[in-house]
């Protein structure tokens, strides 16, 4: 069985006891969150979905933690010119495990 759940405006493929990393959620460590924006549930070949969410399916999901993921450097030079510009990044991640999926 797995879903396809929406969060953060972007959309994962996730199945029972999977952990992934999605953009930072506002939950402490250990809290539990469920995620009602469920697009797609198939469960061994029923499939149903949603327009835009299915009705009554959701994920129940656990907040491990919290972390940041690797910098990138943003760099910036206008040509002909003595005009540059270099910035870091780092975006900050909620990880979850995903407990249960019910529809």
């Amino acid at each position: 069985m797995f879903a396809i759940i929406e969060t953060g405006g972007k959309q994962y493929r996730v199945e029972e006891g999977l952990e992934l990393n999605v953009d930072l959620l506002k939950a402490d460590a250990g809290d539990a969150l469920s995620i009602d924006s469920v697009l797609l549930v198939d469960n061994d070949g029923d499939t149903k979905i949603g327009a835009p969410y299915v009705d009554g399916a959701k994920v129940e999901c656990e907040v491990m933690g919290h972390l940041r993921g690797d910098k990138i450097v943003v760099f910036h030079k206008l040509s002909k010119k003595d005009a540059r510009k270099t910035q870091g990044h780092r975006q900050d991640y909620t990880k979850l495990k995903v407990n249960s999926i019910t529809a």
